[in-house]
């Protein structure tokens, strides 16, 4: 009897925990909503640099019209193992040119595949899923105008257990929201607006917030700077607790997004070139926002340390 009940006791503990883990997609309504609207593709280009779509979806070391073949390939370093950007061109069998917009949807605002698996957060679906149902169908809108790839994905090299996906809906439990990061009491419109690019398309806190040690970031270290996951160094601090540009006025990093160029005459260096050659494409009332959004955040020590 007491075996029994251990197994029907292992048992139910296992179906609970099957279902906990089960990837949950937008709901339908939402999907519907989504389908409705009627994407812009010229809006949708600024949320591609906004995302830095290219940055990880062109192939290694593309530049000019070349950023914008997304055959895959970058390969992205981690403590769980190393994760191959995949082909998101419009090829319908290569690509995800065979995808629905509500397929793209589920895979940017709750990490879920078409065919119904969890996304390894690689992907930083952790901050797209703040983005507004109108800019996910503008930037697909975007993503089905650029050249077609037939190059074939790779699959990622992922050890046990991190292998298994289904454990991913245990940490989308632990980690995974769609609320603000921050939360800025009297914030203005610019600032509100800065704070959707950093935090939702932008996905700054992807690198720059530290983690614990199953990938979840650390609380109440927003964007205090983190170590390299792709080798020695650190990632800034980009709150006033940090030394990168805690003397840096809003102006001087809106011109240091757009130029390159920080407040010292130094130039842009290694990860962030990119970051910044994207940045280089908004808007500067979007530019100036970001500012506006890093200045007004809470100090932080340096989440490195």
């Amino acid at each position: 009897m007491k075996r029994l009940a251990l197994g029907l006791g292992v048992a139910a503990v296992a179906g609970i925990a099957w279902t906990l883990t089960a990837p949950r997609q937008v709901t339908a309504d939402r999907l519907e909503a989504i389908a409705a609207i009627n994407g812009d593709a010229t809006a949708g280009e600024t949320l591609f640099w906004a995302g830095g779509c290219a940055s990880c979806h062109a192939a290694p070391g593309a530049d000019g019209d070349a950023k914008l073949v997304l055959s895959g390939g970058v390969r992205l370093s981690s403590d769980f193992g190393t994760f191959i950007a995949p082909n998101i061109s419009p090829d319908p069998g290569a690509g995800i040119g065979s995808w629905s917009v509500a397929d793209f949807a589920n895979a940017m605002l709750a990490g879920v595949s078409p065919e119904g698996e969890h996304y390894y957060p690689a992907f930083p679906y952790t901050s797209y899923t703040r983005m507004t149902d109108r800019d996910i169908a503008d930037l697909f809108a975007f993503l089905k105008t650029l050249p077609e790839s037939q190059v074939a994905s790779l699959p990622h090299e992922v050890g046990f257990p991190f292998n298994i996906r289904r454990s991913l809906g245990g940490w989308k439990l632990l980690f995974f929201t769609d609320q603000p990061r921050v939360t800025l009491a009297g914030a203005d419109d610019q600032v509100l607006r800065g704070q959707y690019l950093v935090e939702g398309p932008g996905h700054c806190g992807e690198c720059h917030t530290p983690r614990n040690p199953i990938g979840g970031f650390v609380g109440n270290a927003w964007l205090s700077g983190a170590k390299n996951p792709e080798g020695e160094g650190v990632i800034p601090n980009l709150t006033a607790g940090g030394k990168s540009i805690s003397g840096w006025s809003a102006s001087d990093i809106a011109y240091y997004l757009e130029s390159g160029f920080t407040p010292d005459f130094d130039s842009v260096g290694g990860s962030m070139v990119d970051v910044q050659k994207n940045m280089a494409k908004l808007t500067s009332g979007d530019r100036d926002a970001i500012a506006a959004y890093l200045k007004a955040l809470p100090e932080r020590a340096n989440g490195w340390e």
